[in-house]
């Protein structure tokens, strides 16, 4: 039975088609969810998509984070649905308070898009078993509000529990805390990272590497194999 992957639309999304495309390649079903489905279609998985969801108003993620399908990914993501937050998705899970911290301007205040260099620290979530503790990977990143911010009893925890789950090397694009560029729940079936790994499943595009495919094909091997 082919694994069922849902990608959320919200109003601003902009890379739905590219995340769909992503499962597709990795050898999954994608299931396209809009903002104001009541309910998740039976989908095994569940991703957040990266965009800039109801323009960014008053805070990102903020308004996207009371739509309708919300309610069903809240109850279904603490029972252990996976779901994977890319970009405005990583901001809308720290919005619903299913990922902890928040999101703020880039400390530059500048847009930024670039390939970015990222290690690997868990490499144990629903998302990331195809990755290595340590790798060093190249994903694009392109965003407005991407510091990573959180108390430092929170951090600390984070770090302690080993729920950061990616930090960026050679470079720091936005202002992130202690290099974090996504962090996991304590149960690893929640993810989320500010880089598009969407953007990295075929050599012809992106970074003209595939270092975002193992996230789609991880996810399918721990549905398959469920």
């Amino acid at each position: 039975m082919t694994a069922r992957i849902g990608v959320v639309t919200f109003p601003g999304s902009l890379d739905d088609r590219d995340t769909q495309r992503a499962i597709r390649v990795a050898g999954a079903e994608p299931v396209a969810l809009w903002h104001k489905d009541k309910d998740l279609k039976q989908v095994d998985a569940v991703v957040l998509c990266g965009g800039f969801s109801y323009g960014d108003y008053l805070r990102a993620g903020a308004i996207a984070r009371f739509s309708p399908v919300m309610e069903p990914l809240l109850e279904q993501a603490k029972a252990g649905l996976p779901v994977l937050g890319i970009c405005n998705g990583f901001q809308i899970l720290t919005e619903a308070h299913l990922l902890p911290g928040t999101m703020l301007r880039n400390d530059h205040l500048h847009f930024i898009c670039r390939d970015q260099k990222l290690r690997v620290e868990n490499a144990e979530t629903a998302w990331t078993t195809d990755y290595s503790a340590g790798q060093e990977i190249h994903i694009p990143l392109k965003n407005n509000d991407g510091q990573y911010v959180a108390d430092a009893y929170t951090l600390d925890k984070l770090e302690a529990e080993g729920c950061v789950a990616f930090r960026y090397l050679d470079f720091n694009p936005n202002g992130s805390q202690r290099d974090i560029a996504g962090v996991t729940n304590e149960a690893g079936n929640v993810v989320g990272l500010m880089p598009h790994p969407e953007h990295a499943v075929e050599p012809l595009i992106g970074t003209g590497r595939t270092d975002g495919l193992p996230f789609f094909t991880s996810i399918l091997k721990k549905l398959v194999n469920a």
